[in-house]
């Protein structure tokens, strides 16, 4: 490609970039859908001039409408509930559409561990002890023995609370760590996500043994549906970014990740709005032993199906074919 050749292809789209960069906000929101597309193209551009060792204006230029196309694609934004809605609505449902295929790689491999070590563990109980610690597996089973003192305690506002704390702590490092596995080459997300689905078989299937299976499950299908979920999609974003890294796909590492970033972090961001949910689900809903055990289990299938149909239908207005 002849550098003339390049200049009379690609001026007028730079000339529209940079009457977009150095207007204000309000231009940028009208033609919001555009601006990604065009930032990715220049980027492409950038590249171009440099791998073809175009003149060092050109460069330059090009170099400079990078940067502050960078800054307002990926700096900080002023929030807003708006903002916040487009977000719930719109782009979160919508990146786990564009990611269904890993997403439900990772989904089969959860649930696949999970379910055969749970089999395992029912056929042969002591082998619980190879994947919990002794002392663990004991604990866990007092939580759900109908029979202890505690089990059908009332709670106050103060112990619920302090559960609600609990919850999110323990959920957001779970979370954390699978999707911060992914700097080894999404080798650690998938070991993270391999070993909570192996931790989660194991546990059921002890719980099954000692014939507490009603409580358990009735216990934590209320909040299962955004807490699961939520390590999943931690675990397809450290692995997007992990492959990434190690495999530019002909891009360099830098503008590699950036692109990775754009569907790994809104996965980050959703699965964390989703450990709320389940941390407010576990602490005040899921302790009420008192209801009827089929409404806690109707509210938990409940809530797996508008889970999915949220992923499934939300934000497709707009959407492009």
């Amino acid at each position: 490609m002849t550098e003339s050749a390049f200049l009379k292809r690609r001026e007028a789209s730079w000339r529209e970039f940079e009457l977009l960069v150095n207007g204000n906000r309000k231009e940028i929101r009208k033609k919001v859908s555009l601006f990604p597309r065009a930032f990715r193209e220049l980027t492409q551009d950038l590249n171009t001039a440099r791998a073809h060792n175009f003149d060092a204006a050109i460069i330059e230029r090009l170099n400079i409408l990078v940067n502050e196309g960078s800054q307002i694609l990926y700096g900080q934004h002023e929030w807003s509930l708006k903002i916040f809605a487009r977000f719930v609505l719109r782009t979160f449902p919508g990146k786990v559409r564009s990611q269904w295929k890993g997403i439900g790689a990772a989904f089969l491999v959860f649930y696949g561990l999970a379910f055969f070590t749970g089999v395992l563990c029912v056929r042969f109980p002591d082998l619980v002890y190879e994947f919990v610690p002794e002392s663990e597996a004991a604990g866990i089973a007092e939580s759900y023995d109908p029979a202890g003192g505690h089990f059908l305690a009332p709670l106050d506002a103060g112990s619920r609370a302090d559960m609600f704390a609990y919850y999110i702590y323990n959920n957001i490092t779970i979370a954390f760590r699978t999707f911060a596995g992914g700097v080894l080459a999404g080798i650690g997300s998938l070991f993270f996500l391999c070993l909570n689905g192996i931790f989660l078989g194991a546990v059921s299937g002890h719980i099954i043994n000692l014939g507490f299976g009603k409580t358990f499950f009735s216990f934590i299908i209320g909040h299962s549906s955004f807490e699961l979920t939520a390590i999943v999609l931690s675990a397809q974003a450290g692995l997007l970014l992990g492959y990434r890294f190690f495999i530019p796909g002909g891009l360099s590492r830098s503008e590699a990740l950036r692109r990775a970033a754009g569907d790994a972090l809104p996965l980050v961001s959703g699965s964390a709005l989703l450990l709320v949910a389940a941390a407010v689900i576990e602490a005040f809903w899921s302790p009420l032993h008192t209801l009827p055990p089929a409404l806690r289990f109707g509210a938990g299938a409940s809530g797996w199906i508008l889970l999915f149909l949220y992923f499934l239908l939300s934000g497709r207005k707009g959407e492009e074919k």
